[in-house]
Parts: C-alpha cells; structure tokens; sequence
C-alpha cells in the first residue's frame, strides 16, 4: 500500500502534509503535489494534515488514475521537503468537483 493524492489538491495545493512526512515522498507540480509510490512508507501522517481530504491509501476504489499520476509525475516533478504559503486562492477551489482538467502538468518550484 502506498498514499496517493487525488484531484482534491488541484489548485488547493495546501502544503501540511510536507511539513509531517518523515521520508520527504512529495513533489511539487504548478498546482498540485503528488506523493512518490516507492518512497512512501506508508506511515499515514499526512492524511489528516490534509483539511481537504486530497491525500488516501491506494486502496480505495477508483484511485487506480491517480496512483498513476502520482508516479509519473514524481519522477520529474522537484522535491518538496518545506511547506510553502497555498495559492491565494485555494480557498475558492476547496471542495470543488471534477478538478482535473485544471490539473498543470508544468512542474513547480520545489525547494
């Protein structure tokens, strides 16, 4: 099992969970993060950090897309390893359906 994060973050990209993640597995697009499957430990910490529920096991139904958007993208996305401020507005996208013909393959900063 590894942690995925889904289309919730898409241009939410509310970093919490990089500040608690002990093994340094995500990596910043423009306006998402995603997790690296073969870093994760599995631990969990980052899940309830998240406050709009973008990050489960991969486990769950229908997260088969996202566990490979996760990978794909870690491989040439920048590692985060320090939260930075959200977008300015996050706010407005929190809780919106049907994100991912928002999602921006372009990589972010990183650290």
């Amino acid at each position: 099992m590894t942690f995925v994060v889904n289309e919730s973050c898409i241009r939410c990209k509310i970093m919490d969970c990089v500040d608690v993640c002990p093994v340094d597995c995500f990596y910043e697009g423009e306006n998402m993060l995603v997790i690296h499957p073969d870093e994760c430990i599995d631990c969990g910490v980052c899940v309830p950090e998240c406050p709009v529920d973008a990050i489960q096991p991969d486990t769950e139904p229908g997260l088969e897309k996202w566990l490979s958007l996760n990978a794909e993208y870690a491989k040439i996305w920048p590692n985060i390893t320090v939260k930075k401020a959200p977008p300015p507005d996050s706010k407005e996208w929190e809780g919106k359906p049907d994100k991912l013909p928002y999602f921006s393959p372009n990589p972010g900063a990183g650290d």
